[in-house]
């Protein structure tokens, strides 16, 4: 009798007992599914790898935010205003994400270095910074994770977000820089920007090396073309014509807008503007957020016709 009490209890029980582990089971896991808030998903969703090839060789993948943190605060002086540092967080994940699309069947996206945007680590930054390390990383951090996803581009496409240090009083036209017409990337206004001019001296000998010309003791130029901003569109030196982005590179020049002059033995080049002069100029971006415009402004300015949109 006992037995089959025993039997009886257990058809009835086993049962409950297996559809109440797997109600619960299933009532937990529709739980935590509540549990998860609209801001961790925004966060997953805006969980982007960037892959970045090191001067060591190693590839490293990073979360794109904080691979931005360490651009941000290599690329643009860490004393900079607030809104200009959000700027440059905006171009240069709108730059990182760029060559993410572009290099999908690469092994890696950018490089550390200047080849695409520059990129320091934490160890880096500590030495660079010593004891005012903790105040700017904070600062940064804080400009980057206000701008959390947000990319700029023109007709739907992500835009090239180029950037650099200082104009000689207007950006260049992209077109005579990297080659593509692009609308916009075009020539913009940047008188308030920081148009200081910088010399270097060569002798003659080596100035006529770098350039892969045969000493002589005549220096002749001719033919020298601007572009509307001012700058060397092309140049003939002892009758070789040169590009003006050709002869930035072979003698160093910190922009294209120069000036050659022959001191007999030595040649003395005076340079205005510091960089290639396309997009986004970072003294410019601070100059106008010192102007108390906001960070959207600025990128509306110099990037025309773009777009802000969100991972």
């Amino acid at each position: 009798m006992k037995k089959i009490l025993v039997v009886l209890v257990s058809i009835v029980t086993v049962p409950l007992f297996i559809t109440n582990f797997f109600y619960g089971y299933k009532q937990q896991k529709k739980e935590s599914k509540l549990v998860i808030s609209e801001e961790q998903k925004e966060e997953k969703k805006q969980d982007t790898l960037i892959r970045v090839l090191r001067t060591d060789g190693n590839i490293q993948y990073m979360n794109i935010e904080d691979y931005l943190v360490g651009v941000v605060s290599s690329e643009m002086p860490a004393e900079y205003e607030e809104e200009a540092l959000k700027a440059q967080a905006v171009a240069a994940r709108t730059y990182a994400l760029k060559k993410i699309k572009e290099n999908v069947d690469s092994p890696y996206d950018v490089t550390d270095d200047t080849r695409t945007q520059v990129y320091q680590s934490e160890e880096t930054l500590k030495e660079k910074w010593g004891n005012e390390y903790d105040r700017y990383i904070d600062k940064i951090t804080k400009c980057v994770k206000s701008t959390k996803g947000e990319y700029l581009t023109y007709d739907n496409e992500i835009i090239y977000a180029f950037f650099f240090s200082s104009s000689n009083g207007k950006t260049e036209d992209n077109k005579y820089v990297f080659g593509q017409d692009l609308p916009y990337l075009k020539v913009v206004d940047s008188s308030f920007d920081d148009n200081s001019t910088y010399q270097v001296t060569y002798n003659l000998d080596i100035f006529y090396d770098k350039l892969g010309l045969p000493y002589s003791d005549n220096l002749e130029i001719t033919n020298k073309e601007l572009t509307e901003s001012n700058r060397v569109k092309s140049i003939t030196i002892n009758n070789q014509t040169f590009k003006g982005t050709e002869v930035r590179t072979k003698l160093s020049l910190r922009s294209t807008d120069f000036k050659i002059e022959n001191n007999g033995e030595s040649i003395t080049i005076t340079t205005k503007g510091y960089g290639h002069g396309v997009g986004m100029s970072q003294y410019g971006a601070n100059e106008l957020a010192k102007q108390k415009k906001k960070y959207k402004e600025i990128l509306k300015y110099y990037y025309q016709g773009t777009n802000l949109e969100k991972l």
